[in-house]
């Protein structure tokens, strides 16, 4: 075995589908004296730059074929990635079939994600399935004590740089390239089995994979002493992970749980009524429809401002100059909204920690989708609530009717009980929560605290009683 030693590299073999940056990486690596072999379109690009590279089909003595199906599934590629180099009977299979070794392999894959993100049809989505990257991938990672697997162009200058400054790539970084090799080879292949899954309606799988790219090491977890990290899926859905940060500190894993309970919230209400929706702890502390936006978020503010400090803002429209100036009024930690106007993003940029976010569009509430929850051995995954408050026919069992305005305000208590962490119960009047009890053991004990939030609410608005007389109630 060849742990721990320095492997020079001597051939390398590319064949990449993103071609960012392999010119350049070539040109290095043939005036380090790498020999190159390539395939296809990379050949083509790093041949056009001058550099000395051999096509695939010189190592094997096969064309490509079947429409580029098959051209590195050979034994000439995958003896040279697998063989053990100090092993007596793999080098006499090698002299026999006249097998070259491959030191360094560069593969990146067919970009299925994107095919299927662009809503491709079912026979393109197939082409793009990758059979020979991965082939090669895992062979050259399973083979780390030989053979460098690079599948990420970030990784480029970190293997020149290995190369000019000790010859060869180290045992520890070539176990670094193989364990993201495999990482990206398990999450290509679960992506493709959930397509499959998704596509054929195919719920009981027999087996499941759930993976993500990272986007980010987050300072801790949920608390100080919690590691954390942010991955994303692929999924296109507008939300925390799609959205685009205009300003502030990164956010902390609490920020995005609580910024995507927020816009999860208020993708339920129809962009062409105002909305604005306040969280705390990803429970809702103040919800409110308006004339405006700053009509909506100032009656939301109104249900539970203690709370509200501190917390997440989300908007179901742009938000404006307007409804900006009243939120920095309060110290705020994330405001998310499909889109802002200049005057918007002037006002929020005086205070500089506060994280906004655009997410260009809502939520589609009723799409499909599943959420996953980790359990102690296991995983409980189930459909997205896709369930409308606005579309459910309610019974009504009293002899008292409700008027049209009470029965708006009962859709809307239920759209927000929704959200709420159960035992919830949500008090609502002329178009806003004025009451929210939340995550009590008992729907009474909820009750309670949704009634004492109205009191204290009222009183800080100079108002007699409670905010919630009058009012509807709704409950999970």
């Amino acid at each position: 075995m060849s742990d721990g030693k320095t492997i020079p590299i001597r051939r390398a073999l590319l064949s990449v589908f993103d071609k960012s940056g392999v010119a350049d990486f070539a040109k290095e690596l043939a005036r380090l004296g790498v020999e190159l072999v390539s395939t296809g379109g990379t050949h083509k690009l790093i041949a056009e730059t001058g550099v000395a590279v051999r096509d695939i089909s010189e190592l094997t003595g096969f064309p490509e074929m079947m429409d580029g199906r098959v051209k590195t599934l050979h034994p000439k590629v995958h003896g040279g990635l697998l063989a053990v180099r100090d092993n007596p009977a793999h080098r006499a299979s090698m002299d026999e079939h006249q097998i070259g070794a491959i030191d360094l392999v560069v593969v990146n894959l067919y970009p299925f994600e994107a095919t299927i993100a662009k809503g491709a049809s079912y026979e393109e989505t197939i082409e793009n399935i990758d059979i020979g990257g991965p082939a090669m991938i895992r062979s050259a990672a399973k083979n780390h004590a030989y053979v460098t697997v690079v599948v990420d162009p970030n990784d480029y200058e970190a293997v020149l740089e290995s190369l000019r400054q000790t010859g060869g790539i180290p045992y520890d970084l070539r176990q670094k390239f193989a364990a993201k090799a495999y990482a990206r080879t398990a999450n290509y292949d679960a992506t493709i089995s959930n397509w499959f899954a998704s596509t054929l309606g195919y719920q009981e799988m027999p087996y499941r994979s759930f993976s993500g790219h990272l986007k980010e090491v987050m300072r801790y977890g949920e608390n100080p002493h919690q590691w954390a990290a942010f991955y994303t899926t692929g999924e296109q859905r507008p939300g925390v992970a799609t959205a685009q940060q205009l300003q502030g500190k990164s956010l902390s894993y609490n920020n995005l749980n609580d910024t995507d309970a927020a816009f999860e919230l208020i993708s339920e209400f129809d962009p062409a009524v105002p909305a604005v929706a306040i969280i705390k702890h990803a429970n809702p502390c103040g919800v409110a429809t308006g004339t405006s936006l700053k009509d909506a978020y100032l009656k939301a503010l109104r249900c539970d401002p203690v709370s509200a400090f501190g917390g997440i803002i989300a908007l179901n429209g742009e938000l404006d100059g307007d409804t900006a100036s009243e939120i920095v009024k309060t110290f705020t930690e994330v405001i998310v909204a499909p889109s802002a106007t200049d005057e918007a993003v002037r006002l929020i940029a005086a205070k500089k920690n506060l994280r906004f976010l655009v997410t260009g569009s809502l939520a589609d509430p009723q799409a499909a989708g599943l959420t996953v929850k980790s359990l102690a051995g296991g995983l409980l995954v189930q459909t997205r609530d896709t369930g409308r408050i606005d579309e459910l026919e309610l019974k009504v069992v009293t002899k008292k009717q409700p008027t049209a305005a009470e029965l708006a305000d009962l859709k809307l208590a239920m759209k927000i009980a929704k959200h709420v962490k159960s035992n919830a119960i949500i008090y609502v009047k002329d178009g806003a929560s004025v009451g929210i009890g939340a995550g009590q053991m008992s729907r009474l004990d909820s009750s309670r605290v949704a009634h004492r939030k109205s009191i204290d609410a009222a009183e800080a608005a100079g108002i007699e009683g409670a905010l919630t007389k009058g009012s509807v109630v709704a409950s999970d």
